[in-house]
């Protein structure tokens, strides 16, 4: 394949409407985990546990879901079985579960009130459902897939609307020493049939790992990134078979979906990444770990839900059952600053100009009066692919001119930083170069100090 032609192809491959709803309405949404290594004080527990641990006689999922929506949450996922392999729910497939728990009386069920919660309170639910289980004596062997395929069918059909499916790519060995070989496409195909609007996060998946914990972001967001690295999802475009291989490629590299790696792909496929990253250093609860700096949590918004990828932050329960005061305060404060940043945006006119050719197009946004610049938000119509490379973007006042910012992808969602004390009567974005006529879905110019 020609590689202008390649390119143009590239331009086009576009999400599904799973990928594009967790894009588009879902981006920043709560991670929560919970069960016995929260009363063990572990983060990976080995399945020995005794379910008499798990009591957490305070449980309240309704204040989960009320933290979560005050820091501008719109969905939930909670941890229904982590590698310990003890049950949140009701199961019919184990007495390693609540029921064997003295919590409720053995008839409480963890998941069906978390999806109550989110209910009420406006949010999407969604699990984690580990595939290491160290306590299913089936595990390393084929069994375990259907034994697992059961777990995941309680789940799908038992507990309303799911919005995003999380599965660990964590595989050790079971109780017999043995590793599992996962059916990952059969557990896909399962989520599919049963909740055909749910997301799946995986390695290879729908939505991909950003291939950190950390919330560090990589020099460029591509969405559109080789199938090597995707396996899960249907390649749109076929490559340019340029020699070379890229079967090491994994999502710690940093540079997936740039122009360099693309070339040396058999094809092209549609995976955003989700960063997943704790409240604190930890994913399961102790009581000596405070919650991360309001300043962290948004640095890593902005590489995030501002950058082309989704949010999951963890916030983990107490052995009671509630978020702790700290976190629920945090979660608040995270709340009302993206409220401050984003309120109103200021009124511009935008107007569009082809200086350079159509695929390197400018964008003027003039406004009624001088303005103290804080961000520019803006945004690739992305359901028709993901295109620009790279932008730039200009203030003008007064007859003068300065650069503002340089950047590359835009994507689903880009949130620049512009100076605050930094009066414009216009910003121009420059779209410096694209892989075909880009889209663009909104351009929202935010004041300092606005609200």
């Amino acid at each position: 394949m020609e590689i202008r032609e390649f390119l143009r192809a590239a331009a086009h491959v576009k999400p599904s409407k799973n990928q594009l709803a967790m894009l588009r309405e879902t981006p920043f949404y709560c991670f929560v985990h919970f069960g016995v290594n929260t009363f063990t004080g572990r983060e990976w527990g080995d399945g020995s546990e005794d379910p008499a641990l798990f009591d957490p006689v305070k449980l309240d999922c309704e204040q989960w879901a009320r933290a979560a929506v005050s820091a501008g949450m719109t969905g939930l996922v909670l941890t229904a079985k982590h590698h310990d392999g003890f049950c949140l729910w009701q199961t019919d497939t184990t007495d390693h579960s609540v029921k064997s728990s003295p919590w409720r009386g053995g008839r409480g069920d963890v998941v069906a009130e978390a999806a109550a919660a989110c209910k009420k309170h406006g949010l999407k639910f969604g699990f984690y459902l580990s595939p290491w289980d160290r306590n299913c004596p089936l595990y390393g062997s084929e069994a375990y897939n259907d034994f697992y395929k059961r777990q995941l069918t309680e789940l799908l059909t038992r507990y309303g609307e799911i919005f995003y499916v999380w599965f660990d790519g964590a595989c050790g060995e079971g109780p017999n020493g043995r590793k599992q070989v996962y059916d990952f496409k059969g557990y896909a195909d399962l989520v599919h049939e049963l909740q055909p609007n749910a997301a799946i996060f995986h390695d290879t998946g729908e939505v991909r790992w950003c291939g950190n914990e950390a919330g560090k972001p990589p020099r460029s967001e591509w969405a559109v990134v080789p199938r090597e690295l995707c396996g899960m999802n249907p390649a749109q475009t076929q490559g340019p078979a340029l020699a070379g291989s890229l079967d090491g490629i994994y999502n710690t590299d940093e540079g997936i979906g740039e122009l360099p790696g693309i070339l040396y792909s058999s094809g092209l496929v549609f995976a955003p990444a989700e960063f997943d990253m704790s409240l604190h250093d930890g994913w399961f609860y102790h009581p000596d770990e405070a919650p991360h700096s309001l300043e962290r949590l948004w640095a890593t918004w902005l590489g995030s839900v501002g950058s082309n990828a989704t949010f999951n932050l963890n916030v983990p329960p107490t052995p009671e059952g509630l978020f702790c005061d700290a976190d629920v305060a945090r979660l608040a404060e995270f709340g009302a600053l993206l409220r401050e940043r984003f309120g109103t945006p200021v009124p511009v006119r935008v107007d569009e100009s082809y200086p350079h050719g159509d695929t390197r197009p400018r964008y003027r946004l003039t406004a009624a009066s001088p303005v103290k610049a804080a961000y520019l938000d803006f945004a690739e119509a992305i359901a028709e692919g993901q295109r620009v490379e790279s932008f730039k973007i200009t203030a003008v006042y007064g007859g003068r001119t300065r650069k503002l910012a340089q950047g590359t992808t835009v994507g689903s969602r880009k949130v620049v930083p512009i100076t605050a004390d930094e009066v414009v009567t216009e910003l121009i974005v420059d779209i410096t170069a694209a892989r075909d006529v880009p889209r663009f879905e909104w351009f929202r110019l935010y004041a300092a100090g606005e609200g």
